[in-house]
């Protein structure tokens, strides 16, 4: 069957954009995986050593967490995305889903 102009030009977009294409079909060169995120984290204010076991937003990093016992505001460290990432005991869900600049 013979293609029009138009499907030739989309397919060639749809090449250069999504990867390669065989009679129209896009091809992902690299196959999803799943990923199974831990919500739970244990954040321990270095000020006061409280510790409290918090859930982490999925969608966002979580910039500043106010210890409950001491009030001090904690902020992640240098070269860390979120407080998670800093005083959690499990990384934030962007870093545990394979992100490396999450924010």
């Amino acid at each position: 069957m013979k293609k029009d102009n138009f499907s030739q030009f989309s397919g060639a977009i749809n090449a250069e954009i999504f990867g390669n294409t065989k009679e129209g079909i896009v091809e992902n060169e690299q196959p999803s995986k799943s990923v199974q995120l831990v919500l739970a984290s244990t954040i321990t204010c270095p000020n006061c050593g409280h510790c409290k076991e918090e859930t982490m937003p999925t969608d966002a990093c979580q910039y500043f967490y106010a210890c409950e016992n001491c009030k001090q505001v904690l902020k992640p460290k240098p070269g860390d995305c979120c407080v998670y990432c800093s005083y959690g005991t499990v990384q934030c869900p962007p870093i545990q889903a394979g992100s490396k600049n999450c924010c």
